[in-house]
This record gives structure tokens, C-alpha cells and sequence, in this order.
């Protein structure tokens, strides 16, 4: 079956949605323990605070014990709001994919259409009174139009509901955070300052995220310097998030790229980047080929299992009983053969794999998994723009 069929663009598509039913299903297993771990929070925040007030009313007050009290008021209110705001995110994330799953199932429904009107052939000519805006390239089917539409409002969607979850989800505890610090301000001083330092690292988190965000978005340096310094960026920001060692070497004369390759590549390879870092190895590597062809290698690196801590049991000698040596080889045997079982796998995850392949097939590159799945090559045509190469600075 071709790769631009639309019925196999349809069964695709009836994939991807059974995949979003288990997703959908474990958000909404994920809700209802953050929502008990919520109500656990406030139960505990309303004793606390019927506990400060009581200390407060008291005829002489202890004022260590106010002040531990109300230390403790203070931290469980963050940690009830920040489970309310877990709930909430959860819940966005919820409704997001629910609008996803609505929109791949119009998408499935169209592409049948266009599957039963006889596939992508081009209409003998355009109605009578339509202007062609493609010139002498006719008209974009209405279906592929409805198509393409539908899934730039989608897009323009799905990237104000991740700033509604994200930074603007953060800016809101920020908020609350300040409201705490105001109370404070004329209580206790000394617990306000502290308070301020946690909203200060509060916004630096907040500052990082949108950062990380905006370049997840579209990052701006593809645009102004090019792919190899994106991907040196890339690669030592999610080195630096994942605590794990990613390697980048370009090997050739790097160029400037048609848009659509560059921007293509880059999103293959950082998408690779991510599975593979996803699977918590030791080190993964990144290497850039330039020649008539890109090769462009992801590679992730396992390490070999760790030396037991225990001390080795001794070998038995002459005098012990062989059906008794025989069981100590035996368990000596299980437990190699445990260890080698355990090691951790570094293969690229499916969503992953199935993602670059379809980005692939789109921009007609080539994509294949090497080394049992811990490899990555895409080979792309060194089709180049009219900008002249630029350099990183």
C-alpha cells in the first residue's frame, strides 16, 4: 500500500487512535490519585489551620509554637496548590488529547471520502466562476483543503492549551506564592524572606520552562545560524535536563538547507534525541555527516552491569557434597543469567520511531534503526537554498 494512499493514511491514523484511548485512559487513572492526594493536602491544611487559630486565641501564647504552626500552614497551603494545580494540568492535558482524538477521527472520516471519490486525482477543472490561486497548478482538492485547515487550527490550539498548562499554570503559583510572602511580610518577617527565595526560584524555573517552550516550539536559531548549531543546542539542553552526556560531532562542510529539509531534519533527529534520552542511558551520540548526501547517526551508549557489592560466595572444595556444589553452580548460573536479563534496554521508543518514519516517508528521506533499535540513520538529499553557509557565533 503507497505511503500517500489515504486508506492507509486512514488505517494509520485508526492506530494512532487506539494509542490515545490507553493515553486517555492513564491521564484519567493519574487524575483521580492526584485529586485524593489534593483532598489529603487541604484535609490536613484546614487542621493545621484550626490548630494556629486555637494557639492564637490562647490566653498566653507560646509564640514558638504559633510560629511552628504557622510555618507548617504555610507549606501544606503550597503543597495543596500545587496539587490542585497538578489536577488542573492533567486535566488540560485530558482535554487536549480528547481534542485530538475528535480531530483524527475527522481526519479518518475525510481521507475515506477522498479514498471513495477515487483517491488524490486532480479535478478535471474548476468550477464554473472560481478563481485558481494556484495558476496553472489547478486546484487543492476540497477534502486535502478541509484537511490542511483543520489541522493548522489544531496546531494554533494545541499550542495555546500547552501555554495555558505550562508557563501560564507557573505564572499563576507565582501569584499565590506572592500572596503568601504579603501575608507574611508584617507576621514574620524572617519566614517571608524565605518565602522570597522560593518565589525567586520559582520565576527562574518559570523563565526556563517558557525558554525550553518557545525553542520546543520553533526554535529561532535554525532559522538565523543554521542546523548544525541548533542541534549543538539542543544536545546540550537536554544533556543538561536529563543529567546525561549528549555527544555532538559534524563531520564535512556544513550548508544551509532548503527550509522545509532543514526544519524536517532537525525535528527527526531532536525527536530521536528524546527517545533515546527517554530510555535513561549512560550516554547517547550525535554525528553529522556532509557529503552529496546528510547521514545524521543518534546513538544511545548503556553501560555494563555493575559489579555486585556482595562478596562472592566461596568455591566449594573436595569435601563438600557434589549434589551441593551442582546447586551452588546452578544459582551462580540463574543469577548471571538475571543480571544479563536486567540490563537496561536503550532501543528507540515505538512512538518515537513511528513519528521520524512518517516524517520521513513526507520529506523523502530515508530512516532505519540500527544495532537492534539503538541506533538511528537518516539520510537526507543535501538539497541546499539560496542563503550563503553561515557559521555559529
Amino acid at each position: 500500500m503507497a505511503a500517500n494512499d489515504p486508506s492507509g493514511i486512514a488505517d494509520r491514523i485508526g492506530s494512532e487512535l487506539a494509542i490515545l484511548d490507553s493515553e486517555l485512559a492513564e491521564i484519567d487513572l493519574l487524575i483521580q490519585q492526584a485529586r485524593s492526594e489534593a483532598d489529603r493536602h487541604e484535609m490536613k491544611r484546614s487542621q493545621t489551620a484550626e490548630r494556629v487559630a486555637t494557639l492564637r486565641s490562647a490566653t498566653t501564647p507560646n509564640s514558638a509554637d504559633v510560629a511552628e504552626a504557622t510555618s507548617q500552614l504555610v507549606q501544606l497551603t503550597r503543597r495543596a496548590v500545587m496539587m490542585e494545580s497538578q489536577v488542573d494540568v492533567l486535566q488540560g492535558k485530558q482535554k487536549a488529547l480528547g481534542r485530538y482524538h475528535e480531530a483524527l477521527e475527522r481526519y479518518g472520516a475525510l481521507l475515506q471520502d477522498v479514498a471513495a471519490g477515487g483517491g488524490w486525482s486532480k479535478p478535471s477543472g474548476p468550477p464554473a466562476g472560481a478563481s485558481t490561486a494556484g495558476g496553472d497548478d489547478g486546484e487543492v482538492p476540497a477534502a486535502v483543503s478541509r484537511l490542511v485547515l483543520t489541522a493548522q487550527e489544531d496546531l494554533r490550539r494545541d499550542i495555546a492549551r500547552a501555554m495555558h498548562d505550562g508557563p501560564a499554570q507557573s505564572l499563576t503559583n507565582i501569584v499565590l506564592q506572592a500572596q503568601i510572602v504579603d501575608r507574611l511580610v508584617d507576621r514574620d518577617p524572617t519566614l517571608a524572606r524565605a518565602e522570597v527565595k522560593a518565589l525567586i526560584a520559582m520565576v527562574q524555573t518559570t523563565l526556563e520552562a517558557t525558554k525550553a517552550f518557545i525553542f520546543d516550539v520553533r526554535p529561532m536559531v535554525l532559522d538565523d545560524l543554521g542546523l548544525v548549531p541548533t542541534i549543538r543546542r539542543t544536545a546540550r539542553e537536554r544533556g543538561r535536563r536529563s543529567q546525561i552526556v549528549v555527544d555532538f560531532d559534524s563531520l564535512g562542510t556544513e550548508r544551509r538547507l532548503d527550509m522545509e529539509l532543514e526544519s524536517g531534519l532537525f525535528r527527526m533527529i531532536d525527536q530521536a534525541l528524546a527517545g533515546y534520552l527517554s530510555t535513561s542511558p549512560r550516554r547517547v551520540t550525535i554525528r553529522l555527516d556532509w557529503g552529496d548526501q546528510i547521514e545524521a547517526r543518534i546513538a544511545a551508549h548503556g553501560e555494563a552491569p555493575a559489579a555486585r557489592s556482595e562478596p562472592a560466595a566461596p568455591e566449594p572444595d573436595a569435601s563438600t557434597p557434589a549434589v551441593l556444589a551442582q546447586m551452588i553452580d546452578d544459582r551462580r548460573t540463574a543469577a548471571a543469567i538475571g543480571e544479563a536479563e536486567s540490563a537496561p534496554s536503550h532501543v528507540l521508543p515505538t512512538k518515537a520511531w513511528r513519528e521520524i518514519l512518517q516524517r520521513a516517508a513526507t520529506l523523502g528521506m530515508v530512516a532505519e534503526l540500527l544495532a537492534g533499535g539503538t541506533e538511528c540513520r537518516i539520510v537526507a538529499p543535501a538539497t541546499t537554498d539560496d542563503a550563503p553557509p553561515t557559521e555559529e557565533g
